[in-house]
């Protein structure tokens, strides 16, 4: 099964993707660049954390403009799963792939550091087999990680179970103190309304190791593996051919 880690002017990420997505059997990840066409060949797209074209003006707000970037929300609106780690997720805010808008931390800082998250959305394409309120330890870096929405959106993101991870004390609790970037809600990571988007600020390919201080990234990427041959086996093409 193959998976494409696009490639921005600025991505420092990517090499972490292909490494944790090579990482488990079944999957085989290739980097492709920003400015190809198409991405007909891949099963599953992940858009990888970095500084794409500098975060100049805005986070994401020059990437959405690659190429690439046509065939991403092409294939996404068809139904292919994509994930956005980071500068990833900043990107399909900006592309109308995703809701909201990730901004400046509250703090003004710079936060690098692991964190709780919690698994609000039980069994979604791309966490199988973790039940609701399920904690997973990933690390966070970024600047500019605070994920706002108007109170319109918000309400449509809980009424319609779009909020898949929130920030959480390592108790499972959602408060203030274990919010690292003031996200409202504590806001990790969100869907689209077809839930084969998913963006998140941590970043699961630098938790997809036990010798990284956590493998719960892992649970990630084998979760978009399962949807997909179980998609393919309910259409009945059988399952994805497992690259080694």
């Amino acid at each position: 099964m193959k998976f494409a880690v696009i490639q921005f002017p600025g991505s420092n990420c990517d090499q972490d993707c292909i490494a944790a997505i090579n990482g488990i059997a079944g999957l085989h990840a290739e980097y492709v660049w920003h400015k190809e066409t198409s991405l007909r060949d891949f099963d599953a797209i992940v858009l990888p954390g970095g500084f794409a074209y500098g975060d100049y003006l805005r986070c994401g707000a020059i990437a959405r403009f690659s190429p690439i970037m046509r065939a991403v929300v092409s294939d996404a609106r068809a139904g292919k799963l994509v994930l956005g780690t980071c500068n990833g997720f900043q990107i399909l805010c900006e592309a109308g792939l995703l809701p909201g808008a990730l901004v400046r931390n509250r703090s003004l800082r710079f936060v690098c550091e692991m964190v709780t998250t919690r698994v609000e959305v039980a069994n979604s394409p791309f966490m199988h087999g973790c039940s609701e309120g399920t904690l997973l330890r990933l690390p966070i870096a970024h600047g500019e990680g605070c994920f706002f929405a108007d109170p319109e959106t918000l309400r449509q993101l809980n009424r319609d179970r779009q909020v898949i991870l929130r920030y959480s004390d390592r108790q499972g609790r959602i408060v203030p103190e274990a919010n690292p970037n003031g996200s409202i809600e504590n806001i990790a990571g969100i869907c689209n309304h077809e839930r084969n988007v998913f963006g998140l600020m941590p970043h699961p390919d630098r938790a997809s190791d036990a010798r990284l201080g956590s493998a719960d990234g892992a649970k990630i990427f084998r979760s978009m593996m399962e949807t997909i041959n179980a998609n393919r086996a309910e259409a009945g093409s059988g399952p994805a051919k497992q690259v080694a």
